[in-house]
């Protein structure tokens, strides 16, 4: 069995060895420009197209994340009957649960205003937010979304969510499909996108969407910066119809330094690190699905190229 790895921006010796190590009757090895040779299947990140162009032997391409909006951009590159495979989980579930928990709860507990007044160095009350009132809803109910669901439970906010097609997940309020999009976003206190980047979720997150957020809602986005107009944002919260923002993505990355994002004191910025692809979790599932493929078993996350995700 023959394994060619790529990840671009990081190092392959890592990975290739943990592969090596939990496929013993495979080689793996680094791909490099102008590999060539046979290969039963690639595990990649952000692949150059020359890497896969007329990889018909492969049996599956492994992409290193639940978002496949980068590897299925190389569009008629990529051999078309050759299964796309996406991470479940691999640990990036807990992470993304943590870091949305925080986000959501330092705006309900009105940390930014506390933060301020220590500025100002005042000891004074802030009337905290109406639990019974703060409804919060997830664009997205797949893998991911289903898990900071779960951990918002805990915290006995209503919750709402929304996805491309009807689903039913306890506890939640679902809506769904463009019809129910509305009603969605006007029950939203507190918007999270979890969202994969289509052609049809690209710039979702704009001014006629945003303003029907209740006065004073707060956007958290930590799917992909496609899915938000960055100016229609920025209008919303110097207008006050949005109170803030946690973004953990956006439209280029590093966001440059002359970006005015970064001089709006209601925005919070992180670099990309809501959740890390963790090498140990992802090399165990990887390679689970190779020993399932080669025994003529189906396996979960298998891209629907024409839906995107």
């Amino acid at each position: 069995m023959e394994i060619l790895f790529h990840a671009t921006g990081g190092k392959p010796e890592p990975w290739v060895a943990d592969l090596q190590a939990l496929l013993p009757e495979a080689r793996v090895r680094a791909w490099t420009e102008g590999d060539d040779a046979p290969a039963d299947y690639a595990v990649v990140w952000q692949p150059p197209r020359a890497m896969l162009e007329k990889r018909a032997d492969l049996k599956a391409i492994f992409n290193l994340g639940a978002g496949v909006d980068g590897i299925l951009a190389l569009a008629d590159a990529l051999p078309a009957q050759v299964p796309v495979v996406r991470l479940d989980d691999a640990g990036m579930g807990l992470q993304m649960a943590e870091y949305v928990s925080h986000a959501v709860l330092h705006y309900f507990r009105r940390f930014d205003a506390f933060a301020q007044s220590q500025r100002e160095g005042r000891w004074r009350f802030i009337k905290p937010h109406d639990r019974r009132e703060f409804s919060v809803g997830i664009l997205g109910l797949g893998v991911l979304g289903n898990r900071v669901a779960h951990a918002l439970q805990e915290f006995e906010f209503p919750l709402h969510g929304w996805s491309r097609s009807a689903k039913q997940v306890e506890g939640i309020v679902c809506h769904a499909g463009e019809a129910g999009l509305d009603a969605f976003l006007r029950a939203s206190k507190v918007l999270i996108c979890l969202l994969p980047l289509t052609e049809e979720t690209r710039g979702i997150l704009n001014r006629s969407t945003l303003e029907k957020l209740p006065q004073g809602a707060y956007l958290i986005n930590v799917a992909r910066g496609g899915h938000l107009v960055e100016e229609d944002l920025l209008a919303l919260v110097q207008s006050g119809h949005i109170a803030g923002a946690t973004l953990d993505v956006f439209r280029q990355e590093p966001l440059p330094a002359e970006h005015p994002f970064w001089s709006e004191p209601r925005i919070t910025i992180t670099p990309h690190v809501a959740a890390a692809t963790l090498r140990g979790d992802s090399v165990r599932q990887i390679a689970g699905k190779i020993r399932q493929l080669q025994r003529g078993e189906a396996i979960a996350g298998v891209v629907d190229r024409t839906k995107g995700y």
